[in-house]
């Protein structure tokens, strides 16, 4: 069964998450179909080596490849901003919703870092004669008026949240009762999951940076950050089970992994700048890629943080509230939340006893 929204507040959550990503998909797809079409890619057949040589002189090769990337990653964030809200509005989940009006202002912060690069890089390959043209006038319209609709939606996005705050908030007092500690259990709970699922956007944000500017294919390290991709999804979702489960020995694995993950960004957020030899790789990239790296090392921080109060709410009556549900029936659609409508009956009073 389809999840619809049915009140007032969370259609206007949605319609407004929408409408600001097809604006902002619509502008982005205009700044990179001219960008790419800008480019000099082809010469006549006897001058390719040389033109090939000189390219390499240049790096012109990262210069090209850091605005796409750019590009293609500010699409992806504003499709992932769709499908969390949906998934938001689905379980209810406040935090979420909450987390999402951040988020969206975070990426206000890289449309405007965004902005910075890409002129930057007109600029170079102008200077370089490698472009057609300087399409900067073109463009800057446009790369002007994406902060501000995203500004302005974060702002009527945060007004809503504020609506559905107390509007789930009802929902989840019908299903955990009036019991204080279980529902701040069942909040720690909600933001684990939610800071999870931002902890995977910012990752995949990162290593694909990393991969298409930084990295050759040639080599060794692209290989092995490659293959650490489908191996975070596989965490993610495993520590994911693991809280809701309450399987304490596979979460005591989970907070130490990301204890190695917080190591493994200090080491590529220090490279960055110490790395002599490819520090003329890194220079194209490297404010977004540290704020990036930043954003992530907090992000798990915190989610190291919530990953031991989740652990220490085990086995004190939660469980049952978050286990996998059934499909509601008509009576019990309005109700929907994220826990088993077999406890959806009052709670016995010794709950609230630990």
């Amino acid at each position: 069964m389809v999840y619809i929204p049915n009140t007032p507040w969370t259609w206007c959550f949605l319609i407004i998450a929408f409408v600001e990503s097809a604006i902002i998909l619509g502008f982005e797809g205009f700044v990179f179909a001219t960008f790419q079409n800008n480019i000099i890619y082809d010469v006549d057949n006897d001058d390719k080596s040389s033109q090939n040589q000189y390219l390499n002189q240049t790096q012109n090769p990262s210069q090209t490849r850091t605005i796409p990337t750019y590009l293609t990653l500010f699409i992806f964030a504003h499709l992932f901003l769709i499908v969390l809200v949906y998934d938001a509005l689905r379980l209810k989940n406040t935090i979420q919703v909450i987390g999402l009006c951040i988020f969206n202002g975070a990426m206000l912060i890289y449309a405007a870092i965004q902005m910075d690069q890409i002129k930057e890089a007109n600029e170079f390959l102008v200077a370089e004669q490698l472009a057609h043209r300087d399409i900067w006038p073109d463009i800057q319209p446009f790369l002007i008026a994406i902060p501000c609709v995203m500004g302005l939606c974060t702002i009527l996005m945060s007004v809503v949240a504020w609506k559905l705050y107390d509007e789930f908030a009802w929902t989840i007092y019908k299903h955990i009762s009036a019991d204080l500690r279980m529902k701040r259990r069942y909040l720690t709970f909600q933001i684990f999951v939610a800071l999870l699922k931002f902890d995977f956007f910012f990752f995949l944000g990162f290593t694909i940076q990393f991969l298409v500017i930084v990295l050759e294919s040639n080599d060794i390290e692209f290989k092995l950050t490659i293959a650490v991709i489908p191996l975070t999804i596989i965490f993610l979702v495993t520590a994911a089970w693991a809280t809701r489960r309450e399987n304490l020995w596979l979460m005591g694995c989970v907070v130490v992994v990301l204890h190695g993950s917080m190591a493994y960004f200090l080491f590529k957020l220090v490279r960055m700048y110490n790395d002599k030899l490819r520090l003329h790789l890194y220079l194209p990239a490297r404010r977004s890629l540290t704020s990036f790296a930043v954003i992530t090392l907090l992000l798990i921080t915190v989610t190291i943080a919530n990953a031991i109060l989740c652990m220490l709410n085990f086995n004190k009556g939660l469980k049952p509230h978050i286990t996998k549900r059934k499909f509601p029936t008509e009576e019990e659609k309005h109700d929907m939340t994220e826990m088993s409508p077999h406890v959806a009956h009052p709670v016995p009073s010794r709950m609230t006893i630990d």
